[in-house]
């Protein structure tokens, strides 16, 4: 069974059963747990997921379910990037200055509102989905696209836009990473967004550790 949090419009058909949707916080997801029969939880979140994987392992513990974590490796600089790391979008807001940029936020729709506080900025936003409200930025434009995204195609966006500087969560993995690679072959500075604590839980870093995880066979773990 595979969970969707209900924030994407029109996700990809998947191979197995969907639901779509919250569990009403962790004491849901583990009554979910149990009534569901469930005997192995996988938390794929997004690496900047924190509530969900959160409540995932609190309900992973009061339910009896073993849980693995299926996480990506956060991007780290080479050389040429130019980046800043901030914890957290309030700061990455902060750390675009006083004087007025034009700022390519690769970060979603929902952080968007921590950049209000930075209203000085011409704001170029890639959403998935055409946002139902208006933004809370006053300078901004909107691209609908959905990756992965080629560096080639991001060089293109960020040169069309004339951006100045790039805000980015870190990730990790490879469909979003073109942006740092373009940022770099322009030499754009790029404003990194470290990832929140998770929980302590067990780890896999590929597919093959959490089938090895569902089949029992610890030798894959």
């Amino acid at each position: 069974m595979l969970s969707y949090a209900g924030r994407v419009e029109n996700p990809r058909p998947q191979p197995v059963p969907v639901r779509t949707g919250g569990f009403g916080g962790a004491a849901g997801l583990a009554a979910w747990l149990a009534g569901e029969a469930i005997t192995h939880l996988v938390d794929a979140t997004h690496p900047f997921a924190a509530t969900i994987s959160a409540h995932a392992a609190a309900a992973a513990r009061a339910a009896g379910v073993p849980l693995i974590a299926l996480t990506r490796a956060p991007w780290t600089p080479g050389p040429g990037d130019r980046w800043t790391r901030v914890p957290d979008l309030a700061a990455a807001a902060a750390a675009l200055g006083h004087a007025p940029q034009r700022v390519f936020l690769a970060i979603g729709r929902q952080g968007l509102g921590a950049f209000a506080a930075a209203p000085q900025h011409h704001y170029l936003c890639r959403l998935v989905d055409p946002p139902a409200a208006p933004l809370p930025l006053p300078r901004a434009e909107v691209v609908i696209d959905r990756g992965p995204f080629s560096e080639a195609g991001d060089r293109a966006l960020l040169t069309g836009h004339a951006i100045t500087v790039v805000v980015a969560k870190n990730a990790g993995g490879t469909g979003a990473a073109a942006k740092l690679a373009a940022a770099r072959a322009l030499g754009l500075p790029v404003i990194m967004v470290d990832r929140p604590a998770m929980p302590a839980r067990r780890e896999a870093t590929s597919l093959a550790e959490v089938l090895a995880f569902i089949h029992g066979d610890e030798r894959g773990v």
